[in-house]
């Protein structure tokens, strides 16, 4: 790849899809490949959404936000990582500057709705670069397992724990969030 862009290393390469991308698109840095994700679809907007309204309404720290399209920089297998995850669960303040790519340190939950385009790469390079980036909880909505799976305790390239439920129950949500996510409504 590197005699098509000029030389350009990964990371240049990255930067150039990056201001290349056309509105709405998502370019992601994952374990040292480059992808670009198309606009979501309407049923993927509308799971996130729904565990947008959720988590505002059952949160017990009236001090925690839901961001999408917020880019974090988390640890590839020999380098940084750049993704954009669905919905990141937060202290407020914690993205309250100009930068584009944030350190993952204040994320208490990453979550990803799978697409045709995202699916292999949320169930197994993203596991490995939320758990380095020790992020409590990464919630996985599989919609073509029609699944929920809940990763909790990070421990070096993965979590410790990991359960899986059928999409349309009730999801129990680890500390530190502590409540259920109802996802009926997926």
């Amino acid at each position: 790849m590197r005699e098509y862009l000029g030389g350009a290393s990964v990371e240049q390469a990255f930067e150039l899809f990056s201001a290349a991308a056309p509105e709405g698109w998502r370019v992601e840095l994952v374990e040292g490949e480059i992808y670009v994700v198309p606009p979501a679809n309407g049923e993927h907007e509308e799971i996130v959404s729904e565990v947008v309204d959720q988590v505002a309404e059952r949160r017990t720290d009236r001090a925690l936000r839901s961001y999408t399209g917020i880019g974090l920089n988390v640890p590839g297998a020999s380098e940084t990582g750049h993704v954009i995850p669905d919905l990141v669960v937060a202290p407020k303040g914690s993205f309250d500057d100009q930068e584009e790519w944030h350190d993952p340190a204040p994320v208490l939950l990453v979550a990803e709705v799978t697409s045709d385009s995202t699916a292999a790469r949320d169930r197994d390079k993203k596991i490995r670069g939320y758990a380095r980036a020790d992020i409590p909880v990464y919630l996985l909505i599989d919609r073509d397992e029609g699944e929920v799976l809940v990763y909790s305790e990070p421990s070096g390239d993965d979590y410790a724990k990991s359960l899986k439920h059928k999409l349309g129950l009730t999801v129990p949500l680890p500390a530190p969030l502590g409540f259920e996510l109802d996802t009926a409504e997926f």
